[in-house]
């Protein structure tokens, strides 16, 4: 018989389907087992009506078989079969496609879901295929007809003998040609991962004779019964690959605890339970189904570039995408999971989502899911709350000031900080909640550890004053907090800054009077310090302590200690710096006495000495510490 020739699409357009739509070659199977799905998902609708249709549902099932003497792969169905128009219409007009059509003439039936949208599937084949023989019979039709092509040259329709309704794809496979092994594919092992991979969960039974080996029964001993090496034999069964019923479909209150964790410790390659389950199903605008985990610890590379978020993506219990990323803020990257949804918006290749609202809309509906599970469990088992804030908080910080502060809102009520006064974690709804009588700020301090933070002397004050402070000890926390601004309408003050708000209109006059009358001392101090210090003055903020450093401005003592410390940070930043002098101490009266000695000498040691210490207890490195030793034996001598 003539070849004919593709109606639609020229050498061209075929070749770029084989070559450019699909970005993996195994996508050929899933393409093939979804279309024979949909031709048993006909058939079966069609006996819901017709009484003619003598199978039962029980009957229907997809068939896998390999032959690698012959280079053959043959998935078949008994579904509901081509008849020769029909197979010119579907396979001789690239882009056509008979699943949309069916789908769109049944749209009102709820029980209609099909997944073939676009008539292009099946050209895949040719990307690992030589060449592709169909053999269709159409239900209720005493004929068959064989379809088959090479390629792009065209293709053949010819009467054929087939016994039963349904249809058979065979692919002869390509040999392999340099970097192309595909020989891979007549692997049977391979072939089952596949299944697994991408249609472990379409409806119909995906069954293979697979072959298999066991012992022969008795051959583990010999005649006086002690063991030995037995005796194996090979045989065949028939196998069924796939799940068919995913665990997300199933009535949640009749899945276990345990099944749960089996399939996400499975399914997404973790040694530990998740810490949490969530169960979204959503109907109307976009309907879905999503299944998510919050692990129990943060995987290896968690905060690495090399950590790649996303939800696995399923369209009607086929897998579309492992990570989709864009089902996921970033602050919420920790969770794992997967959506299952009936009408997305895919691409012609089925490998990709478009950028549509469909999109957006499940993205924010998953969002508020998950904000408002984590505030859920911060509320009711505040000890695991605890738990997974130590592993993924950082994340949520980092969000919270990322995007200029855009998603503070968000989360905000999740973050957990260090209570100096309760010396555990608490959340800043609980900080404000405790404020003392007329405490009109947020106090904090940013360091290393909270150990060192509460050895500061500007902390002392703070927490005499019957006030808490949150201490900080990620990188991250000032910056959001700065991003932040307020929470519940109070400022948040770094205690470390320039005016803690803690002294009355009469205490702040007279430390201005104190300062104005030593301020020949401080300029003197000033000057010898040089540009290492903004200012130097008279504080309140100390008790025992003979001395500390403050910062004016936005820019903290510790943040610039964090950006000083980055990589890509090439140019120094630098605080403004006030070194402040406690007046009630020993100290200032030596100070007092070497600058009404106008022992100049003296007095620029000392303030060097002083700042030095300054520096030490701020957890900052000495400018020269040879230098500090060697004045520190001075001064002794």
């Amino acid at each position: 018989m003539a070849t004919k020739q593709f109606k639609a699409e020229s050498k061209r357009l075929l070749d770029l389907m084989i070559n450019s739509i699909y970005t993996h070659k195994e996508i050929f199977l899933r393409e093939l087992i979804s279309n024979a799905s949909d031709a048993v998902d006909k058939l079966y609708f069609r006996s819901l009506t017709d009484d003619s249709v003598t199978l039962k549902k029980k009957d229907f099932c997809i068939r896998l078989s390999l032959d690698k003497d012959a280079r053959t792969i043959t998935v078949s169905d008994n579904g509901i079969g081509m008849t020769k128009d029909e197979l010119e219409k579907n396979l001789g007009t690239i882009a056509h496609s008979g699943s949309l059509g069916f789908k769109q003439e049944n749209a009102d039936n709820a029980k209609v879901d099909i997944i073939g949208q676009f008539g292009v599937g099946f050209y895949s084949a040719f990307m690992v295929a030589a060449k592709v023989t169909v053999i269709s019979r159409a239900y209720g039709s005493s004929e068959a007809w064989q379809w088959e092509s090479k390629g792009a040259e065209g293709y053949t329709i010819t009467p054929c003998e087939k016994n039963t309704a349904g249809t058979d794809v065979i692919l002869v496979v390509k040999e392999d040609e340099g970097e192309e092994h595909y020989s891979e594919f007549l692997d049977e092992n391979r072939l089952v991962g596949i299944v697994k991979k991408y249609s472990d969960y379409i409806r119909w039974p995906i069954k293979m004779m697979r072959q298999k080996s066991r012992m022969i029964e008795g051959t583990d001993k010999d005649a006086e019964g002690h063991y030995k090496t037995p005796e194996y034999e090979d045989y065949t069964e028939d196998e069924t690959l796939n799940s068919m019923v995913p665990i997300w479909k199933r009535d949640k209150k009749k899945v276990s605890d345990q099944e749960y964790a089996d399939f996400y410790q499975k399914k997404f390659g973790d040694w530990e339970a998740p810490a949490r389950v969530i169960q979204s199903k959503t109907e109307g605008t976009a309907t879905y189904t999503a299944l998510l985990f919050i692990p129990s610890h943060a995987p290896y590379n968690y905060y690495t570039k090399e950590y790649e978020k996303g939800l696995q993506l399923y369209a009607s219990g086929v897998l579309i995408m492992d990570k989709c990323a864009d089902l996921l803020p970033d602050y919420f990257s920790f969770v794992k999971g997967l959506v299952d949804s009936q009408d997305l918006s895919l691409n012609i290749s089925r490998e990709m989502l478009q950028h549509d609202s469909q999109l957006r809309l499940i993205r924010s509906t998953l969002e508020r899911k998950i904000k408002n599970e984590l505030a859920s469990w911060m509320k009711n088992d505040r000890e695991k709350y605890d738990a997974f804030f130590k592993a993924f908080g950082l994340q949520l910080k980092v969000g919270c000031y990322a995007d200029f502060g855009a998603h503070k809102d968000v989360l905000q009520d999740l973050l957990l900080f260090h209570s100096a006064k309760q010396d555990k974690l608490i959340s800043l709804k609980e900080y404000v909640d405790a404020m003392a009588e007329g405490q009109k700020y947020i106090y904090y301090a940013a360091g290393d550890s909270t150990e060192r933070l509460g050895k500061l002397p500007t902390a002392e004050r703070v927490l005499d004053k019957g006030y808490d402070v949150l201490f900080l000890t990620d990188d991250v926390d000032e910056f959001a907090l700065q991003m932040m601004r307020t929470y519940s309408d109070k400022e948040f003050r770094n205690i470390g800054g320039d005016d803690l708000g803690l002294e009355s209109d009469e205490e702040k006059e007279a430390l201005k009077q104190q300062n104005e009358e030593h301020k020949a001392l401080f300029d003197a101090m000033k000057e010898a310090l040089g540009d290492k210090v903004a200012a130097v003055q008279m504080t309140r903020s100390l008790k025992g302590h003979p001395v500390c450093l403050t910062s004016q401005g936005a820019l903290s003592i510790e943040m610039e200690k964090v950006l000083n410390s980055m990589p890509a940070q090439e140019e120094k930043v630098h605080s403004r710096k006030v070194l402040e002098v406690n007046g009630e101490h020993p100290v200032f009266k030596a100070l007092e006495a070497v600058f009404n000695a106008d022992d100049k000498e003296k007095l620029s040691d000392y303030t060097e000495l002083l700042y030095d210490q300054a520096l030490l207890i701020e957890g900052l490195p000495l400018e020269d510490p040879v230098a500090y030793a060697n004045l520190v034996c001075k001064l002794m001598q």
